[in-house]
């Protein structure tokens, strides 16, 4: 296991050093300068412009532009926010955390909605139960987050008054209280994005369900005398999850761009709004940090899957 791991890990640098090309490249020939408003504003000389942009190396080649951001962030530094004026690794660090208790949250409402519904309704195909899971899944995966979230503050906030739709970060509370004003405004957010992915996760683990449940080894289960109940959990569902933990995997890159578009419907203060503000402001170091940042996570992501096959699945052995 620790060999595999190293050796994943080895392979991931260059992975996420031809992430990191592509992205730098693409915002290096984008339209657009984040000194735009220093050159229309009269009172700013234009040789003060230029110095600028020469101390940030924005007259380099893109090659040398990218060497240069390449080797600063393996050394931690980050850069310099072109808008807010601080250094790009506190920005992000600021962010981050409510960022990844949010999506975190998400992930696990989904894996707990979706899981259970899926294989229940694999156990009882075609009865009412899993034709109203069957329908509320489609329902689910086919509306967009926006859409849903809109809809959550029209009705649990405008409507019923019970939940705050803009997320805070200066709550004035403590103790208890604050914990439960933090978890109240969590609640859309984190169901947005957790539904929409348990709504997918139940389709999933319905279909693997059912191919695994009629195999010859749960009729021998059966035959044993092992209870319904126990076949079920120990035999199908830990068969069964393995492709649903591929399909958790490769959901990551859409929860996070998800996560983006959710946070500015609930003006959470995660790294998604900041992403949105910084490609408004053309701020180059801060969007390239969060890419790299969401890039990371996902690469993490799939290496944790790879882990949890061998959890579920004694056979598959790391070489």
């Amino acid at each position: 296991m620790s060999r595999y791991l190293v050796r994943r890990f080895l392979i991931a640098i260059p992975v996420l050093m031809g992430i990191s090309l592509v992205l730098f490249t693409v915002l290096a020939c984008a339209p657009g300068d984040p000194f735009e408003e220093l050159a229309t504003n009269p009172n700013v000389p234009p040789e003060v412009r230029m110095n600028l942009r020469a101390q940030f190396g924005l007259d380099d080649p893109v090659a040398v532009r990218y060497l240069k951001w390449f080797t600063s962030m393996m050394r931690g530094d980050w850069g310099f926010s072109f808008v807010s004026r601080i250094d790009v690794q506190t920005l992000i660090l600021q962010r981050l955390p409510t960022t990844l208790f949010v999506l975190g949250s998400a992930t696990l409402l989904g894996v707990l909605v979706g899981v259970p519904i899926g294989v229940m309704s694999a156990v009882r195909p075609y009865s009412i139960f899993d034709q109203i899971a069957t329908t509320l899944a489609f329902v689910g995966f086919s509306l967009p987050t926006f859409f849903t979230g809109l809809l959550f503050i029209l009705f649990f906030s405008l409507y019923l008054d019970w939940l705050p739709f803009i997320y805070r970060a200066d709550i004035d509370a403590t103790g208890w209280n604050y914990v439960w004003q933090s978890l109240k405004q969590a609640i859309m957010p984190i169901s947005v994005l957790g539904l929409f992915q348990g709504a997918a996760l139940t389709r999933f683990t319905r279909s693997a369900v059912l191919e695994v449940i009629r195999l010859d080894y749960i009729n021998t289960a059966r035959a044993k005398g092992l209870s319904e109940r126990v076949t079920v959990v120990k035999h199908v569902v830990r068969n069964a999850l393995i492709p649903v933990v591929t399909l958790l995997a490769l959901q990551i890159p859409g929860v996070f761009a998800g996560a983006v578009i959710t946070e500015q419907i609930f003006r959470v203060p995660g790294i998604g709004s900041l992403l949105i503000a910084s490609i408004l402001a053309n701020d180059t170091p801060v969007i390239m940090a969060i890419t790299f940042v969401f890039s990371v996570l996902v690469v993490a992501s799939n290496l944790l899957a790879d882990i949890v096959y061998g959890w579920l699945d004694p056979r598959i052995s790391y070489r």
